[in-house]
């Protein structure tokens, strides 16, 4: 028999050793060392054994003994052998209790047989179990007790008997189930509620998400709608954008817009998001503690009012767009006439100048007469500066251009649908917002595409597209706009920008447009240019930094 062997069935059956202290003694350091033949003069008695020699048996039973694992030793039946003090504090039972009984008597019958069938054939076998079985204490409850039987082999590796090592995580298993539980219920809160909700680690990667989040990749798709919102979000927000570790505030009710082109209808989402800090739970940061950053995204579909808000002040600004177009008009006929009248007067007031040079060898009738023209001639050029509209106030805002430029083609659907024009609009699904007076910004836009809709009403070929694309390229938000129509002859285009120069009938335009729509994009910091190569009809391009607010 192996020592363990030996030390364990002398104990068992002994119950005590022979140089053991008398009941009662109490079990001071001193008579611990006396009941194992050991005396003492300090603390730095040597051991009676080498380190090149096993300890005493004893020392292994005393080991055994005060171990906080309980302890069973049974024969190949399972009738106990021996059991340690901590097999009494799980079970209840003492030592002459159950030496000699079977192991029967400690499981309860809540424990299906086929668990103990598997036990039985694993350690016949000579191998290692563990596993979990319900058990009954001596106090008639019931506990969980998490097993783990070695087969003990003797000198012939034959099985001699089988130890048994008991833990009781009742209380363990309560907890486990218990954050099992209100994982799962958090899990389904989550997931069925109607919001978007992904969590994030401070790398931007998703780590956990609802059902709301797996039915906007497919509507959406993108491979993560986390990080475009999150893309948005930095492009609008900037440097106030709370990102990383250092981050201490979350953001709240931000829009953000995905627009997927063509016939798709663009949707809008509320996001929120809130940063928290959970403790590493890794072995290496035990003693010093490192803490990981989660950002919780939600994002809730605020298209559906969207769309009502729009239904409802697509009628006020159609009616602010005609206020403005009879103002622009206004503003066109009244300049147009200074600027014709201003060349008349200029040629009177050099004659009289010429005519005052000559002194007195210059008609005096003829020099009052230019004179008085050119008095009362500045008098009502006056009078009509003074008539001009004034552009009224306009305080910047973000702007969402891809929204904008939907509400001019809405503006416009009339014109397109009776003209019997294609439009391909191909936006980028999502835009930062670019800070500018979105009214002027709409003006612009929109003569830029009822220019567009002139040029292919007057042509006969077909077909007719107008073709829209929006983007970012190096911090420049860019506009196209394409049509089909007959462009603009190559000796006129270094023209097009002068004041009332215009290819159209100047019974309908004085030709003040192209000249507003470069004062606009002037406002911007931005370029507006039409492309050269562009042969079958005409394409502009109109690039505004994201960067810059507007003029004040």
């Amino acid at each position: 028999m192996t020592p363990l062997v030996m030390v364990l069935h002398d104990f068992s059956f002994h119950h005590s050793f022979h140089h053991r202290a008398a009941p009662g003694t109490p079990m001071t350091p001193e008579n611990d060392q006396k009941t194992f033949g050991r005396s003492s003069t300090g603390s730095d008695v040597e051991p009676p054994w080498s380190v090149t020699t096993n300890p005493p048996p004893w020392v292994f039973a005393r080991v055994v003994d005060q171990l906080t694992t309980a302890i069973c030793l049974t024969d190949t039946a399972a009738r106990i052998l021996y059991v340690n003090r901590a097999f009494t504090d799980v079970t209840g039972y003492t030592a002459s209790e159950v030496l000699g009984q079977s192991t029967a008597l400690l499981s309860d019958q809540c424990t299906p047989s086929r668990v103990y069938e598997q036990m039985w054939r694993q350690i016949r076998r000579g191998q290692p179990w563990t596993g979990l079985l319900a058990n009954r204490r001596k106090q008639d409850t019931v506990y969980l007790a998490e097993l783990t039987v070695l087969p003990v082999s003797d000198e012939w590796a034959q099985t001699a008997c089988f130890l048994g090592i008991y833990r009781d995580v009742t209380a363990m298993h309560h907890l486990e189930q218990q954050v099992h539980y209100q994982k799962a219920l958090i899990e389904s809160m989550v997931d069925a509620a109607p919001a978007v909700i992904a969590l994030l680690d401070e790398n931007g990667r998703v780590i956990l998400d609802n059902h709301e989040y797996k039915k906007l990749v497919g509507d959406l798709r993108v491979r993560e709608p986390a990080a475009e919102f999150l893309r948005a979000l930095r492009e609008t927000l900037g440097e106030t954008f709370p990102w990383g570790s250092h981050a201490e505030q979350g953001f709240r009710d931000q829009e953000v817009s995905f627009d997927p082109g063509g016939k798709g209808q663009p949707r809008w989402f509320s996001c929120s998001g809130v940063w928290f800090r959970e403790q590493d739970s890794s072995a290496a940061t035990f003693f010093k503690p490192v803490r990981q950053t989660y950002l919780l995204l939600m994002a809730n579909d605020i298209t559906a009012l969207k769309r009502q808000q729009e239904a409802v002040g697509m009628n006020a600004m159609r009616a602010l767009l005609a206020e403005q177009e009879r103002v622009r008009s206004m503003r066109e006929a009244l300049q147009a006439a200074i600027f014709q009248m201003q060349g008349p007067l200029n040629l009177i007031a050099a004659a009289r100048d010429l005519l005052e040079r000559r002194g007195a060898h210059g008609d005096p009738a003829l020099r009052q007469a230019l004179h008085q023209a050119t008095t009362s001639g500045q008098a009502a050029l006056e009078r009509l500066r003074e008539l001009v509209p004034a552009m009224p106030v306009e305080a910047v805002a973000p702007v969402n251009i891809n929204q904008l430029l939907r509400e001019v083609l809405e503006l416009c659907k009339q014109r397109l649908l009776a003209g019997g024009m294609i439009v391909d609009w191909k936006p980028t699904p999502m835009l930062p917002a670019l800070t500018a007076r979105a009214s002027r910004l709409r003006a612009m836009f929109k003569h830029l595409v009822d220019n567009a809709l002139d040029a292919m009403e007057g042509n006969r070929q077909e077909p007719r597209e107008l073709r829209i694309t929006t983007g970012i390229e190096e911090q420049m938000l860019f506009v196209t706009i394409e049509d089909t129509g007959p462009g603009v002859p190559a000796e006129l285009r270094w023209r097009i920008f002068e004041p009332f120069f215009t290819t159209k009938r100047t019974a309908t335009h004085v030709g003040l447009g192209l000249a507003l729509v470069q004062e606009v994009v002037n406002e911007q910091h931005g370029v507006i240019s039409l492309d050269p190569d562009d042969h079958a009809g005409c394409r502009w391009r109109v690039s505004l930094p994201l960067g810059y607010g507007g003029s004040v």
